[in-house]
């Protein structure tokens, strides 16, 4: 049996809203949500390990974080490659002496083409890279979250896996699957005292996603079909996610929380529109022309999650 909630978690006590003490992996915590929720847990007292393909970026942001007086470390990871998840936890493992209070699994993928034309070799990269990869993270890291005493996992999924949209079927999928996992984890693991939580996103604004929100017939369609009226922030995200790893939510595990503006509860008006799902082509497309001398090799968008844009049908790839 899971053990009882700490004297941390009462009502007036110092550290019900705070991480002071704990450690947490994020990954791809370099850009758009992936850095919010470093800053957030960090800010809040956490030592953070996070990781990302680039490192410069990596390196940049480091130095950044160490002048705000965070404690943040980081390694040179590509998620999609299985030993190099292995080598991540090690790190980790290392830094952190055996023990890892908070997972953060952010990375994630997407390649927007109709369902009949993905190929073999797209169906298997996305499964790897969006649902394997936080799968396989989970298994490696469990003894150190057990370890902890009181393990928190937190999947960045999207409310495209929640309700049914337009396109994007196989990254709907995954993220249908990441909300699964996350109540077969809390099951299984909270005998082992480890809770397992999904947060699912919107449409974000980030710097990666400036390109199509600058596009203010886009704009205004995401905003008109958004009860709330706006996109989101990373900040509300990280907020989120914060909370579910604070002691004052240790009761909450096994769910999939959206935020999203109540764009959920539309029950699909928006995603499933065809005059929408139209534009957001007409969109795509114009902003392929724009870059048609670029090259093939350099028409896909490195992301974090947290663009959440389902309508750009280009390969984009999230991981750092």
């Amino acid at each position: 049996m899971a053990a009882a909630a700490s004297s941390g978690t009462a009502i007036g006590s110092s550290g019900r809203w705070a991480l002071h003490g704990k450690t947490a992996l994020v990954t791809g915590g370099t850009r758009g949500i992936g850095r919010a929720v470093v800053e957030e847990l960090a800010a809040l007292g956490a030592a953070v390990h996070t990781c990302s393909r680039k490192e410069e970026e990596l390196g940049e942001r480091i130095k950044e974080w160490e002048a705000r007086g965070f404690r943040v470390t980081g390694s040179v990871c590509d998620l999609s490659a299985r030993d190099q998840r292995e080598r991540l936890l090690c790190d980790v493992a290392d830094r952190f002496g055996g023990k890892l209070d908070i997972l953060v699994n952010n990375v994630g993928t997407n390649i927007r083409k109709p369902t009949t034309e993905f190929s073999a070799e797209e169906y298997s990269f996305l499964m790897a890279t969006n649902l394997e990869s936080a799968y396989h993270l989970c298994q490696i890291a469990h003894p150190l979250l057990k370890l902890s005493g009181s393990g928190s996992i937190i999947f960045i999924s999207s409310v495209a896996g929640v309700v049914g949209i337009f396109s994007g079927t196989l990254y709907a999928m995954t993220k249908g699957a990441i909300n699964q996992l996350t109540k077969n984890l809390a099951c299984e693991w909270a005998k082992d005292n480890i809770r397992a939580n999904s947060v699912a996103p919107w449409y974000i604004a980030t710097s990666l996603t400036e390109g199509l929100l600058a596009n203010k017939n886009f704009e205004e369609q995401v905003v008109s079909r958004t009860p709330l009226g706006r996109v989101g922030e990373p900040g509300e995200i990280s907020a989120l996610v914060a909370f579910l790893c604070m002691p004052g939510s240790t009761y909450i595990t096994g769910q999939t929380i959206s935020v999203d503006g109540a764009i959920e509860n539309t029950h699909g008006e928006a995603s499933c529109h065809t005059d929408w799902s139209r534009r957001s082509r007409e969109i795509a497309a114009a902003d392929i022309d724009r870059h048609s001398d670029r090259g093939a090799s350099e028409m896909g968008t490195t992301w974090q999650n947290g663009p959440h844009h389902w309508w750009n049908p280009l390969h984009q790839v999230c991981s750092g």
